[in-house]
């Protein structure tokens, strides 16, 4: 621990040409400034600042020091100098020193303004906080629409819905840029094929970017097709696909690209996502549109709907839930 000298009460100062020599360091000479009973206290000028004392101060930071007694004393700093002066001048302050650090007003880094909005969470795990946009209840699918603005007929039963082979995707009448999605899904008890014909669909952000959706329990399939992937760009970080038949959950946080005027991009789009409770995408820069064949390429576009695909499987999809952020 440095050593503190304490002036409240610990001296008086007995100013003494004697014991405070030029030979003597700093720290010397705070010690030979003894204590001395009933003795008038001298004027302290710290850094150019008067104090009536001098606090505490580590020997260490005290550059130089100098004693004005007598007539000088009194020519200099008038009445208030006549028990003498002792002049403190303390090291420079380096930028991120611990002194430095010290002497911040500990104020100017909190914020107070706006206030965080409160908001009331899901009382168990997934469920669906105060603010979020509820986009299937397990009741039915009036939020939904097919590609062309229709009526949704994939089959809603037991809180969920389920792929209606050959009616094609579905889309959310309301469309989104950032959100956060939680999404709970699950393939079929009973596959037939394997690789992507397994439990295979896919989660559409903004009509353009997939998350796979599809049964990688024990299929397997190229890296970045299977589930937890985004669709031919960036394999999963991990594979806790449960099996066929249980529930998968996704808890994505989805960020929009951003475009210029001439549309160039000037942010792509990124994604977070867990799996089952496991991240499988860490702020992973989506690279373009999903394309089957051939290299993703950005092209302008706004807000867009959640899209959900009929790949001819019966994948089922219930809690669905987004907060825009």
């Amino acid at each position: 621990m440095k050593q503190k000298i304490f002036s409240t009460m610990l001296f008086a100062v007995a100013i003494s040409t004697s014991t405070l020599g030029q030979d003597k360091s700093p720290a010397e000479q705070l010690k030979a400034i003894e204590l001395k009973p009933n003795q008038a206290k001298p004027l302290f000028i710290l850094d150019g600042k008067e104090l009536s004392e001098l606090g505490s101060i580590d020997p260490n930071n005290i550059e130089k020091m100098e004693v004005i007694k007598g007539k000088d004393a009194i020519k200099l700093y008038g009445a208030k100098g006549k028990n003498g002066v002792v002049v403190v001048t303390t090291k420079p302050v380096i930028k991120g020193s611990a002194r430095w650090r010290e002497a911040l007003d500990p104020a100017v880094t909190e914020i107070w303004e706006p206030r965080v909005k409160k908001i009331t969470a899901g009382a168990k795990a997934g469920e669906a906080p105060s603010d979020a946009i509820v986009l299937f209840d397990g009741k039915d699918l009036s939020n939904w629409v097919d590609k062309d603005g229709g009526l949704a007929k994939w089959e809603v039963k037991d809180g969920a819905f389920t792929v209606a082979k050959g009616t094609g995707v579905i889309k959310t009448k309301q469309t989104f840029g950032d959100i956060q999605l939680h999404i709970e899904w699950r393939s079929p008890t009973t596959i037939i094929g394997e690789g992507q014909g397994r439990g295979n669909s896919g989660i559409f952000l903004q009509e353009k970017y997939e998350l796979q959706v599809l049964d990688s329990y024990e299929s397997q399939t190229y890296s970045n097709g299977q589930a937890g992937s985004i669709y031919k760009q960036s394999m999963p970080l991990a594979n806790p696909v449960r099996q066929p038949g249980e529930w998968q959950v996704y808890d994505v946080i989805y960020t929009a690209p951003t475009f210029s005027e001439s549309g160039r991009v000037i942010n792509p789009a990124h994604i977070t996502a867990f799996l089952n409770g496991v991240i499988v995408q860490n702020h992973t820069e989506i690279r373009g549109p999903t394309e089957y064949k051939g290299l993703p390429i950005y092209v302008q576009h706004g807000k867009g709907s959640l899209v959900l695909q009929d790949h001819g499987n019966p994948v089922s999809f219930r809690n669905i839930w987004v907060r825009e952020l």
